[in-house]
């Protein structure tokens, strides 16, 4: 970090988020992206019918649209994902800056409160919620590229076009086994989790993604979490997939432990 880098955390209903008044950000230990229903994150769907503005015959997004009393002006560009749709010949698209301010004013976040914290180290500052969505899209390709090792290790003769994604959903407080047990071990709790279902060549598939708190954010790409994805035991073929897998990890460290020995 810079020597005269101020940090602020800007708090509300989708996270709490530690951000560098510069380019470098860090992030405290919330979910910079939420996806408790299809029209919210981690990626919008951007199929809703358009609304058209007679002044200019150009699409009118009320989401886009800045909100009564805003502070600054936020950027309106989306940026569209790696992540193929499951319906459609093209990719997710992410929120913009605006959207994403609109999101959490609808969820109840007052902007007004952050500019009124005794706390603060700075004002808010539309810089927060361009870092902001850094994290979040880089976090949301991340779990991508761990669902395709998945599928292209075990599944890439069976949908060689690769998967594509359907749904998604956010189960913050829904504990799976598997983060449970490892709770009791003494590890701490994922803050978040994701459940997303793919598309494999006509076979809807779902693979969970556990959020634990990497600690300091990455200078480059933001990224502050730790991700552990792998298929959910709702099918046979789930339950296999991660038999290999949990296999291939034993054999490895027993090599592993057995060349330093």
């Amino acid at each position: 970090m810079g020597g005269n880098s101020q940090s602020r955390e800007v708090s509300g209903p989708l996270g709490t988020y530690k951000v560098m008044s510069g380019e470098k950000e860090n992030v405290k230990s919330e979910c910079p992206m939420r996806g408790d229903q299809k029209s919210q994150c981690p990626m919008h769907a951007g199929n809703e019918t358009e609304k058209i503005n007679m002044l200019n015959m150009m699409p009118l997004d009320a989401k886009q649209q800045p909100s009564p009393g805003q502070p600054f002006p936020l950027s309106t560009d989306r940026q569209t994902s790696s992540i193929p749709k499951a319906d459609e010949n093209s990719n997710w698209q992410y929120p913009s800056e605006q959207m994403f301010w609109n999101a959490m004013l609808r969820k109840g976040w007052k902007w007004q409160d952050e500019m009124k914290n005794d706390d603060r180290e700075r004002p808010l500052k539309a810089n927060d919620i361009s870092n902001i969505i850094k994290i979040h899209n880089h976090t949301n390709e991340m779990a991508w590229k761990e669902i395709l090792k998945w599928e292209m290790a075990f599944h890439y003769n069976e949908c060689p076009t690769g998967p594509r994604l359907r749904k998604f959903a956010g189960r913050a407080k829904d504990y799976t086994p598997r983060a449970r047990i490892r709770s009791m071990m003494g590890y701490e709790l994922p803050f978040d989790r994701h459940d997303w279902v793919v598309d494999r060549c006509g076979r809807d598939v779902r693979y969970i993604i556990d959020y634990y708190d990497g600690g300091a954010a990455d200078q480059t790409t933001g990224q502050f979490a730790l991700l552990d994805v792998r298929p959910a035991f709702d099918s046979v073929g789930n339950i296999w997939d991660r038999m290999r897998v949990a296999w291939w990890r034993w054999t490895y460290k027993s090599k592993d432990d057995n060349s330093q020995s």
